[in-house]
């Protein structure tokens, strides 16, 4: 065989993608989530084309050339959220299954961005806030994504302070343990949660007390979380459902 059989054989490995991309494409995807009516929420968008036309997808889109992995995926959240309004990105996740595309070989790279709960984002028609326990149907491996990210989630509330991404600025111990009830799946005692994370000096009270209900009783404390950056508080700490 000839070098230039070998070029040739070589460049023809070099199959084209979607829109006469390079082969493999890549493409970013983020599970933004936050707690909406007590409900661990995803935010998604309903595909009006095939592949998967009608099914619901995770916002994102193919890296832009000249673009890092996070650039490209703010770029495509700007199209469907407010950026500004997460309150934390990491990366997730990169997936390589060689079937995960029915049209063309693809990798994807995952997110996971948080919301605060409080702030309602301004959506486009086609894009919608799910529960994680009632989702609708999902286009290509995007429901396994959505479940990694919320195991991801759940794991880090254990042992860092991300509670702070999915809380406002203040909020009383009650308001906390729903926000970690709803992420976490199993009752949250408020008493215990405070205990906890104050023990881990992830909280501060604002000096500051809710105003009493209808219902009366005493004041609630008004709390913050010390740090709005991420740390690890405990390394080896996991949160877990109470005993039966």
């Amino acid at each position: 065989m000839s070098h230039k059989d070998i070029k040739v054989s070589d460049s023809q490995t070099k199959t084209a993608g979607a829109a006469g991309r390079p082969s493999p494409t890549h493409v970013t995807l983020a599970v933004v989530l936050q707690v909406r009516e007590g409900a661990l929420s995803v935010l998604l968008w309903q595909r009006a084309r095939p592949p998967f036309s009608g099914a619901w997808s995770l916002p994102g889109g193919y890296l832009g050339h000249g673009d890092t992995l996070e650039q490209s995926i703010r770029a495509h959240l700007a199209g469907k959220v407010d950026v500004a309004e997460l309150s934390w990105l990491e990366q997730l996740e990169t997936l390589s299954d060689p079937g995960r595309h029915p049209r063309e070989r693809q990798l994807a790279t995952g997110y996971l961005g948080l919301v605060p709960l409080g702030l309602d984002p301004e959506l486009p028609e086609d894009t919608a806030w799910h529960s994680i326990e009632h989702l609708p149907e999902l286009a290509f491996d995007h429901e396994a994504i959505v479940l990694a990210a919320r195991e991801r989630l759940r794991a880090k509330l254990s042992y860092t302070n991300i509670g702070f991404a999915l809380a406002p600025d203040e909020f009383s111990i009650s308001e906390l343990s729903a926000i970690y009830t709803a992420a976490l799946g199993y009752a949250v005692d408020p008493t215990n949660l405070r205990r906890v994370l104050e023990r881990r000096g992830v909280l501060e009270a604002t000096g500051e007390r809710r105003t009493p209900g209808r219902e009366g009783g005493r004041p609630a404390a008004v709390y913050r979380f010390a740090s709005r950056d991420l740390e690890v508080t405990d390394p080896f700490a996991v949160l877990r459902p109470p005993r039966p």
